[in-house]
């Protein structure tokens, strides 16, 4: 088992990343799985804008064709040389936890796997692929804590030749840490905005530093269940502003949506509570998530739910095909859902 916590990923990845060929990255910070992702590819020596040695895929690309993250992985570049998969937004999808299972038992010599999931629970089947392999190397992504802030903020102000006053800095440690990229951008702004300053203040902090210590694409989620218009713009300014790609929101919205069609088909046919039905069917539920689904649960019917599903899955479609329109289609489609929340 080759289990990295959080906080010993920056010596793995000096000393040992070099012997893996799999990785797997999760947790809630997705942020903090992006970043550290992307410099896990930038170890290995492969042109990171070569198409021909590069592959990047949606989690959900997988699951029309399971067997196409083997034949990927195994598949032999078209000029040659090492190749890196990159798999995003995975979460509970079958095929690739058998997949890696696969590829465990028989690492690859010519190409590289990069995993990022979202927040695993302890038993998914993905999180149990990675962390009972050896050949896997399993990284877990929390939230930063104190001292990984500290360590943020310091090497960007080194960078740019800035200092913080104290108050400032206090100030700062308030506005991040709930997502690595957010809070890395939010300091990139304020050292731009301080350019042409020798120390920054607190005033400076409060003038261009929003708050990026909470956010999650599952709070875009539940404003969309609870009907919470407010909430869901609100979500939506803080995911953009992390640069958290939209897709994963639908992606989210879609499995949350998949998994209230079965629980809603279970209680229409064995006649259950909602209540009742998370107990047996959404144990990895958050437990402050789950009055939020047994409201929906009451609330919405298993015909609206698969209709919304729909929706989700064409939105899904449209923003492939035309990615310029990816922004507004997202938020127009998680507003109508959420509108359809109210009312019910």
């Amino acid at each position: 088992m080759s289990e990295i916590k959080s906080h010993e990923f920056d010596g793995f990845l000096q000393r040992a990343a070099g012997s893996y060929r799999l990785f797997l990255l999760y947790g809630p910070d997705r942020g903090l799985v992006s970043e550290r992702a992307a410099l896990l590819a930038s170890k290995f020596g492969i042109p990171l804008d070569d198409p021909f040695a590069v592959v990047k895929l949606d989690a959900s690309d997988l699951q029309q064709d399971p067997g196409r993250l083997l034949d990927e992985v195994n598949a032999i570049g078209l000029f040659g040389g090492e190749k890196l998969v990159w798999i995003r937004g995975a979460s509970a999808e079958k095929a690739l936890s058998e997949a890696l299972q696969i590829l465990a038992s028989e690492p690859p010599t010519g190409s590289y796997l990069i995993i990022e999931a979202g927040d695993l629970k302890k038993g998914a089947a993905l999180r149990k692929a990675g962390e009972s392999a050896r050949s896997i190397a399993s990284i877990a992504c929390y939230s930063d804590d104190a001292r990984s802030l500290h360590a943020l903020i310091d090497q960007e102000l080194a960078e740019a030749g800035l200092r913080l006053s104290p108050a400032a800095r206090e100030r700062l440690l308030e506005a991040l840490g709930g997502d690595r990229l957010a809070s890395r951008n939010e300091v990139r702004k304020l050292v731009l905005y301080c350019r042409d300053k020798e120390m920054i203040e607190d005033g400076d902090v409060l003038d261009i530093v929003g708050d990026a210590s909470a956010i999650s694409v599952d709070d875009a989620v539940d404003a969309v269940l609870k009907g919470d218009v407010d909430g869901l713009l609100h979500a939506i300014r803080k995911i953009t502003t992390s640069k958290t790609p939209p897709f994963l929101v639908l992606q989210a919205c879609l499995r949350q949506f998949q998994q209230l069609d079965a629980m809603r088909a279970e209680m229409d046919a064995s006649r259950q509570s909602s209540s009742q039905v998370i107990a047996s069917l959404g144990r990895n539920l958050h437990f402050r998530r789950k009055p939020i689904v047994e409201a929906a649960l009451r609330h919405w019917t298993g015909p609206a739910i698969r209709r919304e599903m729909s929706r989700l899955q064409a939105t899904i479609y449209q923003s492939r095909t035309r990615p310029s329109l990816e922004d507004s289609l997202v938020l127009q489609n998680l507003l109508a859902i959420t509108v359809q929340s109210a009312r019910r």
